[in-house]
């Protein structure tokens, strides 16, 4: 077992009213699974996939990943088991703009204890196997969309993850674009064994999938 959210609930309190986003959800990932988060705007895609992530705290339940409570780890060794294990692509990319694209993508070794041969063999990897060698001494602003969301997914792969959490990836892409991704995530899952969850609004991100798991107000519904 990869992870295992149990009775998970999130919410926000405002004017002493409490709005969940997300309430009571229950999922087990098994490794080298491919999971579709689907569901209208505002369902808790997002919030879920924050949490299955680690990047934000819940309010209620129980989540282990990898066997540890995740609610119960101090801060510290949370964000050394998201370093670790996960990769996170997003819809908006996230790049660090006054970098290059080669200092984006081997940002994510400069936490962890590579030396600097082994992290320039890794980026050159990468480079190679997305086919952006030729750009890797622009900046994100120099390239277009899709050419940004490779050099995202390269950086989220680059110390290979357990784990790929990926935020409507192909939100803004065109439809060329979005399905030559949707087929790396396939290749990532089918032959590099890679779990992947992503959030998409697309009927068509959601098949590549072996299951779907559908959001409403941020229940799980059937689909």
């Amino acid at each position: 077992m990869l992870l295992e959210l149990s009775e998970i609930f999130k919410w926000v309190t405002t004017g002493g009213n409490r709005t969940y986003l997300l309430k009571g959800i229950n999922i087990e990932v098994q490794e080298g699974e491919f999971i579709s988060l689907m569901g209208p705007s505002g369902s808790g895609k997002s919030t879920l996939l924050n949490v299955i992530g680690m990047l934000d705290h819940f309010d209620e339940g129980v989540y282990h990943f990898l066997d540890e409570p995740v609610q119960n780890l101090k801060e510290k060794h949370r964000i050394e088991l998201y370093k670790k294990y996960i990769g996170f692509v997003f819809q908006s990319y996230h790049l660090m703009d006054d970098l290059t694209v080669y200092e984006n993508i081997e940002m994510p070794l400069l936490y962890q204890k590579y030396s600097s041969s082994e992290r320039k063999a890794l980026v050159a990897d990468m480079l190679d196997r997305f086919n952006i060698v030729g750009k890797k001494n622009l900046f994100p602003t120099q390239l277009s969309g899709g050419q940004q969301q490779l050099v995202g997914i390269a950086r989220a792969l680059i110390s290979k993850p357990k784990l790929i959490l990926a935020d409507e990836p192909t939100g803004n892409l065109n439809s060329k674009q979005s399905e030559e991704i949707m087929q790396l995530f396939k290749k990532l899952n089918e032959e590099d064994g890679v779990t992947i969850i992503q959030a998409t609004h697309s009927e068509a991100n959601a098949s590549y999938g072996s299951r779907t798991i559908h959001l409403l107000d941020g229940r799980m519904v059937k689909g």
